[in-house]
């Protein structure tokens, strides 16, 4: 076991967490005299070790998950939900929602497809709420720097949600409250041909670079801002805002990411300078959640496609569970 156990560390450390490129940084920095432990040093080395690492996973995890999701074309994952009823079909909604785009407004296209085709309206929320807040990628780089427990924790409560709040929206009969021409669009969902593998890895490459050419400003930024809160700001103020001693800390982490637009890689960054400067965990995985599932421009994109009272629902589940799940962290973080 403690064989096992070296090993794992090693790989969480030095290949997830890339350990080895901080220290390197740092004894870059310190030798052009920079001091490490002032603002400006470290801040330097925060930006610099954060931004690479990130950039380094995502190209490696956006290649391996598209290629993945070569095999999962909008009809063959039509197909797939047309097999399963009730809690199933939201269930593997919601996996399915783990190889799909990394944002919630590139979901949107596939959920009006999805709900156009004749799936249930449930069944298409589970996705929605799944795709922009899980995906393989997340779990990754949320061990390089959480920790495992913690990442496979946010997975799951992750796909909770999506599950309990597409099962809601079934329950509640809400078809009517979805646009026209959502129910009258034509099907985007066409039958692709067998790829060779070659295809693939073309299809691969192109994603991944269209991608980090989407993510790149977002990525500048969560690192930028999770730098300054990492070696600006006071973390006697980060505490007093957003610490365990403000019972409205979750609230607040949750509804301050509505106004963000960046997906799971630009948030990371923050949370991860949050979480150093003792924010609970619960508060921290409320505002990765917030950012990721509710932000101001994907409900915008939405509310052409449903209706009010349908947005309001869904708004309205998405926030109540993610500041459950908020407190619910919070309260059992020393699992942790």
């Amino acid at each position: 076991m403690q064989v096992i156990k070296a090993v794992w560390d090693f790989f969480q450390s030095q290949i997830l967490g890339m350990r080895w490129l901080n220290d390197a940084i740092g004894m870059g920095l310190s030798a052009l005299g920079l001091d490490l432990s002032g603002w400006l040093g470290g801040g330097i080395q925060f930006f610099i070790y954060d931004t690479i690492k990130i950039f380094v996973l995502l190209s490696v995890l956006i290649f391996g998950i598209s290629y993945i999701q070569s095999y999962f074309p909008p009809e063959r994952s039509k197909q797939i939900l047309g097999r399963f009823h009730g809690i199933g079909a939201n269930t593997v909604a919601a996996l399915l929602g783990t190889v799909t785009p990394f944002c919630s407004c590139s979901s949107i296209p596939l959920f009006i497809g999805f709900t156009s085709a004749g799936l249930p309206l449930g069944v298409t929320f589970s996705f929605l709420i799944s795709s922009p807040m899980v995906d393989l990628g997340s779990l990754v780089l949320l061990m390089s720097i959480f920790g495992a427990p913690i990442a496979v924790a946010y997975v799951v409560v992750g796909l909770i949600l999506a599950i309990i709040g597409g099962t809601f929206i079934e329950k509640m009969h809400m078809e009517k409250y979805v646009q026209d021409f959502v129910k009258t669009a034509g099907n985007i969902d066409t039958s692709s041909p067998d790829l060779s593998r070659q295809d693939r890895v073309v299809f691969a490459k192109d994603q991944l670079l269209d991608t980090v050419k989407k993510v790149a400003p977002y990525i500048f930024i969560g690192v930028g801002v999770g730098a300054l809160i990492h070696n600006v700001i006071p973390a006697s103020f980060i505490q007093a805002v957003l610490g365990d001693g403000n019972p409205f800390s979750v609230v607040i982490a949750s509804v301050i990411g509505i106004p963000m637009y960046a997906d799971i890689f630009g948030t990371i960054p923050i949370a991860e300078a949050l979480y150093a400067k003792g924010v609970g965990l619960g508060t921290v995985l409320s505002f990765m959640m917030g950012v990721t599932t509710l932000s101001l421009p994907s409900m915008i994109m939405l509310s052409k496609a449903v209706k009010p009272k349908l947005l309001a629902l869904f708004i309205g589940i998405c926030t109540a569970g993610i500041i459950i799940i908020g407190y619910l962290f919070n309260a059992l973080q020393f699992l942790f």
